[in-house]
């Protein structure tokens, strides 16, 4: 029995935390228990400090009833980690995703790199002592990084594997002393766009993330979608191309070398070293922000090397997503991460390839649109590792502008707001 209510008070925290204010009969409704059940939940989340009063719902004809959402002033927060193979990001979260420290952002390789691991620990560390937080109030640490990784075993079997006999979750959280969640970045983007984004309340969507690679997240009858092993969604590795590029991965043929900012970059540099003329030339000397960033930028601004390097790309991966439109019939298709900062210039070329390539009765049912989390995307789905885990009272009580507020089953509260 304790463990079923402590389940219960799980899925109503990760309700509050996914789904913004909601009053007792949402909650009541969403979880299938009774007002009274969830009364009770609530009494204890209020007075372990975790959910407060956020004001009246719109009137329905009857009493206004209250609505409340986890309490943004509570000192418990969420270290989130979004890694790609040469950029890291690391941003402090409280509980209601708002930053409490700058995001910091720093160069990193993956490749072909034995400190990587230490250097990660490093920033890490770094950037704690910079935020001046208690490590004692960091609930977990969200990773969202490349690579096929094995949730259940916390193995990434790609990038820092020199752990020894433990996997990479068990060891940062032994090296951190903070319990320690990673995932593949792309089914990180998929979660994030499933609670957060595009997908949300989408029962079967694609969220395709295009980066330095190109990945795939699949939201499946509401669900991420894992496979057997958990290594579902490796989309940048169907055999479409018809060069004859070897690919990261070893292979020929893969979509991954014709479909990422990774080649738009490099096919833009061709062109301008075969004569081209591009404001490419002078932003690809600025290392302060990835060339990536800087083709999207110069794209954006009309630059038409740029617009065409891109536009390729994003053909090819349009080819790409015509093929999961035949496999899979979603209802939408998501263009997130790095890439979805281009924002619509990516639809034409996209939607071209679909029409050129998908039989239309297919095409016509799937809807294509391009992330508004874009960037962020990736670090909240790193967050929401940490939330799906978390045990709302396990870090003791927290009192917060004096007694918590105490509910009663008829859904009124004292007139103190927390």
């Amino acid at each position: 029995m304790k463990i079923q209510r402590q389940t219960l008070k799980q899925a109503v925290f990760k309700l509050l935390y996914y789904r913004g204010a909601l009053s007792l009969a949402e909650l009541s409704m969403h979880t299938n228990k009774s007002i009274p059940n969830i009364t009770s939940l609530m009494n204890e989340l209020i007075t372990d400090g975790y959910v407060a009063e956020h004001g009246l719902a719109p009137s329905t004809g009857g009493r206004r009833p209250v609505k409340y959402r986890i309490n943004k002033k509570m000192k418990r927060y969420i270290l989130a980690i979004a890694m790609d193979q040469f950029i890291t990001r690391i941003v402090l979260y409280n509980l209601v995703n708002e930053a409490v420290h700058p995001e910091a952002t720093f160069t990193l390789p993956l490749q072909d790199n034995p400190e990587a691991l230490h250097q990660l620990c490093a920033a890490i560390d770094k950037y704690l002592s910079s935020a001046s937080v208690r490590r004692t109030h960091i609930i977990g640490i969200g990773i969202a990084m490349p690579g096929f990784i094995d949730i259940a075993k916390g193995v990434n079997a790609s990038f820092l594997t020199n752990t020894g006999d433990m996997g990479l979750r068990d060891w940062l959280a032994q090296r951190m002393g903070i319990p320690t969640y990673i995932e593949n970045d792309s089914s990180a983007i998929a979660i994030a766009e499933l609670h957060f984004g595009a997908a949300m309340d989408i029962q079967d969507a694609m969220v395709v993330n295009m980066g330095w690679g190109i990945g795939l997240g699949m939201i499946v009858n509401g669900r991420l979608f894992r496979g057997h092993n958990g290594y579902a969604g490796e989309f940048s590795h169907i055999p479409l191309s018809h060069t004859n590029k070897l690919c990261s991965c070893g292979k020929r043929g893969c979509l991954e070398v014709d479909a990422s900012l990774l080649v738009a970059v490099e096919n833009a540099k061709q062109a301008m070293a075969n004569g081209t003329n591009s404001s490419l030339e002078k932003l690809f000397a600025d290392r302060s922000k990835a060339e990536g960033d800087h083709l999207i930028e110069a794209a954006c601004n009309g630059d038409q090397l740029a617009v065409t390097s891109l536009s390729d790309a994003a053909f090819m991966m349009g080819k790409g997503i015509a093929t999961l439109i035949h496999i899979m019939n979603p209802r939408r298709v998501v263009i997130s991460g790095r890439g979805a900062a281009a924002g619509k210039l990516l639809l034409p070329p996209v939607q071209g390839a679909i029409n050129e390539f998908c039989i239309p009765k297919l095409a016509e049912q799937t809807d294509v649109v391009v992330s508004t989390l874009s960037y962020q995307a990736e670090l909240l789905g790193a967050a929401s590792l940490v939330v799906e885990t978390i045990q709302p009272d396990r870090h003791g009580k927290q009192e917060l502008n004096g007694k918590p507020d105490v509910l009663t089953e008829n859904n009124q509260a004292s007139n103190n707001v927390i």
